[in-house]
């Protein structure tokens, strides 16, 4: 067994075949054999039904009362047969009064049977004293008045030949058939996973320079065509997880060598001569500021990554959004109130079903924008979030609106701005300097989860946004 698993699929494929095939020939042999057997014996018993009514018309008493078995039958071919037949005629009490020199005075059959032949012909099979088995029938019929019990056999002996000649000429044909099944079935194994054969070595090819590349099968609908299709799938994924590799090391080394370059830079120059304690402040604080900058990079790159991966700590669950919203808003309450905002919620119709996504990325996503929405709000003004719903292809979506009155965005921006890194002018004059990754995070959550998040073009002041995450199991057909 050890042995057959170590050969290739084609010889093993082969070889089960052969097996098979020697297991169904073997039945098949058997079942021939005895159906064979038991069509020649039934061949048997209407031969020796012919011969007992051809007998029956041949017998007769001579004018010493012995009976006599007509011998003018000769001069029929049909009843030529007879000469090689076994026959016995005994009276109803048993006496033997004619039997056939083939017997050499053997007794054929015993003595007579209670009922023997009366009804019809009796079949039995019965063995002669020097071990031959003969197959033999009885029956009792009238000869010039007198009934008479005949008894006709024929010796099996001559089956038995020819069925083991059958036999043998069956198990010498039987290797010869294996041996041209194994080379017709290594050749048809052989031929069958040529495909496979062929979309290995296309895989073999593919690298990481070429993994946009796929394996083509020839059926794309039988089994291997499935196969290719998995792999696709698998090569794909790994493209995208490449992709997002690649663009993570290239986002960071970006991103992160500005504040690099801008530490070390101050580092340096506060060290080239003594300075004031003052100077050295401000040093450090530039430096620190630098390094809160990196850690927030470091951060939002982290959460992209994960976000892309679609990973999360804990595994989907149902919760209600203005729960979380009203959890959020406590974490920035203190920014809320050092700016003195207001914030007005409004529902215009949310649905009532919780949702259903991973509730620690989807608290990211809308904090990210919450917290834009305040950071750029001048003071004492107010934070509109409105809570309804909207239908799309037939889906129920919980729909938040978040409106702000800050500087808004730029004729042309509405798009970029969740593109990583991407920071408008508008904001860099009088406001803090993000990471420019929080909308980029929140778009690719919201999405991992099915909904989407835009901005509404036709605002005149401010911004305000739109997200849209969908209702689970809630459908808005009609029932």
């Amino acid at each position: 067994m050890k042995l057959l698993r170590s050969t290739n699929i084609r010889t093993r494929l082969a070889l089960w075949f052969v097996g098979i095939l020697t297991g169904v020939l073997l039945l098949y042999i058997a079942a021939v054999f005895v159906f064979q057997y038991v069509l020649l014996e039934r061949q048997i018993f209407h031969d020796e039904i012919q011969d007992v009514e051809t007998v029956e018309g041949l017998l007769y008493f001579d004018a010493h009362g012995a009976l006599q078995l007509e011998q003018g039958y000769h001069t029929h071919q049909q009843s030529q047969l007879m000469e090689d037949r076994l026959m016995e005629v005994r009276d109803l009490a048993g006496d033997v009064l004619y039997r056939t020199d083939t017997l050499k005075g053997a007794t054929l059959g015993g003595s007579s049977l209670p009922d023997e032949g009366i009804r019809s012909y009796n079949e039995r099979s019965t063995t002669l004293a020097d071990g031959t088995r003969v197959l033999m029938i009885s029956h009792i019929h009238p000869v010039q008045g007198k009934p008479v019990l005949i008894r006709l056999g024929y010796s099996m002996a001559p089956l038995h030949d020819q069925m083991l000649h059958f036999f043998l000429l069956l198990l010498l044909a039987t290797p010869v058939a294996l041996v041209a099944a194994g080379f017709i079935s290594y050749s048809v194994a052989r031929r069958a996973l040529r495909p496979l054969a062929s979309m290995a070595a296309r895989a073999e090819r593919i690298t990481v320079s070429n993994l946009h590349d796929r394996i083509v099968p020839e059926n794309p609908e039988d089994e291997l065509g499935h196969m290719a299709r998995v792999l696709n799938h698998l090569l794909e994924r790994l493209q995208q997880a490449f992709a997002q590799l690649q663009r993570f090391t290239a986002d960071a080394a970006h991103e992160l060598r500005t504040p690099l370059a801008s530490i070390r830079s101050t580092g340096e120059v506060a060290l080239q001569k003594d300075r004031q304690d003052a100077s050295y402040r401000e040093a450090i604080s530039g430096i620190l500021e630098e390094t809160i900058r990196l850690n927030q990079t470091i951060d939002g790159l982290l959460l992209l990554s994960k976000a892309e991966a679609a990973q999360s700590d804990s595994s989907p669950g149902s919760f209600f959004l203005p729960e979380l919203i009203h959890e959020i808003l406590a974490l920035l309450e203190v920014l809320i109130e050092e700016r003195q905002i207001t914030v007005i919620e409004e529902d215009a119709g949310a649905p009532r079903e919780p949702l259903v996504a991973d509730r620690s990325l989807v608290r990211v996503a809308f904090l990210n924008v919450l917290h834009n929405a305040v950071k750029f709000s001048p003071g004492q003004s107010a934070l509109r979030i409105v809570y309804g719903q909207v239908e799309r292809e037939r889906q129920v979506f919980h729909r938040i609106a978040i409106r702000d009155n800050g500087p808004g965005i730029a004729p042309g921006e509405y798009q970029r701005v969740f593109e990583r890194f991407f920071t408008s002018a508008i904001h860099q004059a009088g406001s803090p300097r993000g990471s420019g990754l929080g909308l980029a995070i929140a778009r690719l959550i919201l999405e991992r989860n099915g909904g989407r998040i835009y901005f509404d073009d036709e605002i005149a002041h401010g911004a305000q946004c739109f997200i849209e995450l969908p209702v689970s199991g809630k459908d808005s057909s009609p029932v």
